[in-house]
């Protein structure tokens, strides 16, 4: 009997995966650097289509070499008070960039210094030769959570963010020296795949899961922390097949060939 349940759960494992490669591999755009802007105020607050002068001049900059630019909030990371109405291209953001090929960075972007910013995440995505990888072992989890965009975002985005905070406080309350206080959880704004809520974001690592509920947190978090924390190589495995949509550095045909090398 217990083979049997082992066969049966192996045998229910890659039908999910075979679903996995057709619905979800390669629905992550393809990208080099993704750039977060940190708000004061949660994604739960956004309106429905949610842009910024600053954002859109530093997309503008960035898009061309393959960054990507959002926005994120948690009651952890630094942030700058919002400017009032009329006053929006006056705004200073802290930053959070990840790069496939240099990891995390971090800088503090206004329209006085953003040609400047630009150009240095162009070299830290282009892990250009003097450009100094992050040796941080901070583990940083982005859930959408963007409601006025899409209800299932902000419905099954926010009860995942939710069952991560829960996890994670239960985990130190029990072990205070427990891995999982490396993890850093946000919110973040529209990701793309609304269909696929919850979406989660691994970075550094790159990785871009979907269709995730709250039971299945407590082992997505031993399978982030099981992995050296740095972004995932062209050809390494991806975490968490069957929520897998794709990774950071790969353009959608290779996100599917390295799901299928994985269950050939």
């Amino acid at each position: 009997m217990p083979a049997f349940r082992a066969l049966k759960t192996l045998a229910r494992s890659l039908s999910t995966a075979a679903k996995s490669t057709s619905e979800l591999v390669g629905t992550t755009p393809s990208h080099r650097c993704y750039i977060f802007l940190h708000t004061p105020q949660p994604p739960s607050e956004y309106p429905a289509k949610y842009a910024t002068p600053i954002q859109r001049a530093l997309l503008l900059r960035t898009a061309k070499w393959g960054g990507s630019v959002n926005f994120s909030w948690s009651e952890d990371q630094k942030s700058v008070c919002a400017r009032p109405p009329g006053e929006e291209d006056k705004q200073e953001y802290h930053l959070t960039a990840f790069a496939h090929l240099r990891g995390k960075l971090e800088a503090t972007v206004s329209m006085d210094n953003i040609e400047e910013v630009g150009e240095k995440l162009r070299v830290h995505a282009e892990g250009v030769s003097g450009a100094t990888p992050s040796n941080s072992d901070d583990v940083h989890l982005y859930v959408c959570t963007h409601g006025a965009r899409d209800c299932r975002c902000g419905d099954i985005g926010g009860a995942v963010a939710q069952a991560i905070r829960d996890e994670l406080r239960k985990r130190r309350d029990t072990n205070l020296s427990d891995p999982s206080t490396r993890i850093k959880l946000a919110e973040v704004a529209h990701v793309g795949g609304h269909k696929y809520a919850a979406n989660l974001l691994v970075y550094p690592h790159g990785e871009w899961l979907g269709e995730v509920e709250p039971e299945d947190v407590p082992e997505i978090l031993d399978a982030i922390l099981a992995l050296p924390v740095r972004p995932r190589n062209i050809d390494e495995i991806p975490i968490c097949p069957s929520h897998w949509r794709g990774r950071m550095g790969l353009s959608k045909d290779e996100q599917v060939q390295l799901l299928q090398r994985t269950y050939s």
